[in-house]
């Protein structure tokens, strides 16, 4: 069985954003104008660092809040709105007027998603590629636990000013025609507990004071003795 895919999503430049943008052309030394080496370092995780350890990478260029990006020799670039390969091509457009030849790349630093709740490794992931389904951030987390609820997975949304509050059912061949199946930047994911985890928590937690009632009783119950045998 064959099923056509109707949902898709191509992320486009925000305010905000932290751009990678490698430059290359036949003038090596012209180059390194545009790719400073400054670096930094991040806490964040992503693919290959599943830990809350640091990592290096470029520092990039920050989207203005007027969406523009300020480079050397070609000044702003308005670049918000526009997806990663047409940013690429308008870059490239204005530096034909100083290098020959010039190529460019152009990736997004901050491509981030947290993951909450009932899942192995719960974190907040940098995407590298921009582009990832819910079942493979849900991997990147080690998948959900046991008691993770599987039909009704909340994704929390902000964009446009606005946010939104949707549920999944992963057990469900819908959730391939969903909007949420497509991640995007900043996107919120909340795995909940199933009713019967909560169920033995909530028990538990009533059981306690009971048990600390009893022992209190039991101690009382001791002393006094002792003091009769005393007497």
């Amino acid at each position: 069985m064959t099923q056509e895919i109707t949902q898709s999503y191509t992320p486009k430049i925000q305010p905000n954003d932290i751009l990678s943008i490698i430059v290359g052309s036949l003038n090596s030394e012209a180059n390194e104008v545009f790719n400073t080496a400054n670096s930094f370092t991040t806490a964040s995780t992503n693919y290959s660092n599943t830990g809350s350890g640091a990592r290096v990478q470029p520092l990039g260029y920050l989207v203005a809040s007027d969406g523009t990006i300020e480079m050397p020799l070609i000044g702003k670039v308005n670049v918000s709105g526009l997806k990663i390969t047409v940013a690429a091509d308008t870059i490239r457009a204005k530096l034909q007027n100083y290098l020959k030849e010039p190529s460019v790349i152009v990736r997004n630093l901050n491509f981030k998603v947290s993951i909450l709740g009932e899942v192995k490794l719960p974190a907040v992931y940098v995407i590298p590629d921009e582009k990832i389904t819910l079942p493979e951030v849900l991997s990147l987390a080690g998948d959900l636990t046991i008691y993770g609820n599987r039909s009704n997975v909340m994704i929390i949304r902000e964009e446009n000013g606005k946010r939104e509050y949707a549920r999944v059912n992963l057990t469900s061949r819908d959730v391939f025609n969903s909007p949420y199946y497509y991640i995007h930047k900043n996107d919120v994911i909340y795995i909940e507990p199933v009713k019967s985890k909560m169920l033995d928590t909530d028990s538990r937690i009533r059981v306690v004071p009971l048990v600390v009632t009893i022992v209190g009783g039991i101690s009382t119950l001791g002393i006094l003795i002792l003091n009769l045998v005393r007497l």
